[in-house]
């Protein structure tokens, strides 16, 4: 938004309105004095919860006067607002930020901070509470307000929330490598082809942008619109979670098939193997991988996106793995259902998987495709753990916001295993 010097200048004399704020910076030594951290927190997240706009910092709100930031300062009022953005704002708010340069009323060059907050997913809530942008100021929100917007942002029931448009993304932040995959013998232009598939979409204000599914599918960094879609793997030596027997960890990002396979890997390279003689020597792993792609894959398939603050967790034991997927269970599924029903909670990113051959993995964890869509996920966990542990996985369901999978490790003494 007002994307060159001469755009910006004429808005900056016309006035704040819904779209743009000044705000001028105070320093006190090398801290930022004004303005204050719980002010800014509530005006970020009223235009985050109404519509795109932009902050200059530098410009006096009272007279629009460029009054400018001291070059050396830029660093720390920079990194004060990513603080006041992460910390005192839930879920936290994404923003951009330029450098420019603006003539004062002398036509001397002032550096100011131009910072862009983008119309968000979800509903943020600062110190003061739960505001929208109204004009040029903020307003807190009523209760019917809020309830109507909490239930437009995290999915109503006509839009799925993987098809909604993700602000701040563009045609130009999908790597063409991934979406070309989806397009099969499809003859039509890119763009519209794009459309039909659902990676694009356009906005409340008529900006073509990224979908969620496309974000998760088709661009290399998904976190950069998405925080917390990733998972974090971790290795732990013992049964108890203790970051002091911490073995191995890993962030794992990229594309959600991309993500899977990232995961198996990290659950090969720490995973013993045993074996004992039956009467030849049989290997004895301990997780079944076929149960562990199974369970990653409906992981990331079937997550509730929509809660910004959680991610998938995978935590590998000597004696169990844990995977954690953010999200209650859809509809009226129940846990002792899982194994019985199919619902999605992501109609389309389970289309795209259902669309992505597993290649070199396929044999061993025979499947063709990520996803069959057959319901038959849970079976394969289930059997398949059992077979190699002797043991049944278990399901649970915690606080109601997240869906805990425990698969135990094989014991190679254990008379009830089943050997290949």
């Amino acid at each position: 938004m007002f994307d060159s010097v001469e755009e910006l200048l004429r808005k900056i004399r016309l006035g704040e309105d819904s779209s743009l704020e000044f705000k001028i910076v105070v320093m006190t030594g090398n801290k930022v004095k004004a303005p204050s951290r719980d002010d800014l927190a509530d005006e970020i997240a009223a235009m985050a919860n109404t519509a795109s706009a932009v902050i200059v910092f530098g410009v006096d709100d009272k007279t629009g006067d460029i009054v400018g930031i001291p070059r050396q300062h830029l660093d720390a009022v920079e990194r004060y607002i990513f603080e006041v953005c992460e910390d005192s704002i839930k879920p936290s708010v994404l923003f951009r930020s330029l450098r420019m340069e603006l003539p004062d009323t002398l036509g001397s060059p002032k550096a100011v901070l131009k910072v862009e907050i983008p119309r968000s997913l979800f509903v943020h809530k600062s110190p003061g509470g739960y505001f929208r942008r109204q004009g040029s100021s903020k307003r807190e929100m009523d209760t019917p307000y809020l309830s109507r917007l909490l239930q437009q942002r995290n999915l109503a029931q006509l839009i799925r929330f993987d098809e909604l448009p993700v602000p701040g993304s563009s045609l130009s932040d999908l790597e063409e490598t991934l979406w070309q995959r989806f397009l099969g013998k499809h003859s039509a232009e890119a763009v519209t082809t794009l459309r039909k598939l659902g990676l694009l979409k356009s906005d409340d204000e008529g900006v073509e942008r990224i979908t969620v599914a496309g974000v998760l599918m088709c661009s290399k960094k998904p976190a950069q619109w998405m925080p917390n879609a990733f998972i974090m793997a971790v290795r732990y030596r013992g049964s108890r979670q203790d970051t002091n027997q911490q073995v191995d960890a890993m962030d794992i990002h990229g594309p959600l098939d991309e993500q899977v396979k990232s995961a198996l890997f990290f659950v090969r390279r720490n995973m013993s193997v045993a074996a004992r003689k039956s009467p030849g020597r049989v290997e004895i792993p301990q997780f079944s991988m076929r149960a562990i792609f199974e369970a990653v894959v409906n992981a990331v398939a079937h997550r509730d996106y929509s809660i910004s603050g959680s991610k998938i967790r995978l935590f590998m034991f000597d004696d169990r793995l844990e995977l954690y997927s953010p999200g209650a269970l859809p509809n009226t599924i129940t846990i002792d259902s899982l194994p019985l029903r199919q619902v999605t909670r992501n109609e389309l990113l389970t289309t795209f998987l259902a669309r992505c051959p597993v290649n070199e993995d396929a044999e061993a964890m025979q499947r063709q495709y990520f996803m069959e869509k057959r319901g038959d996920g849970v079976g394969i966990i289930m059997n398949e753990s059992f077979n190699n542990s002797g043991q049944l996985p278990k399901y649970r369901l915690i606080d109601d916001t997240e869906l805990l999978l425990t698969i135990h490790a094989a014991n190679p003494e254990n008379p009830d295993r089943q050997d290949p």
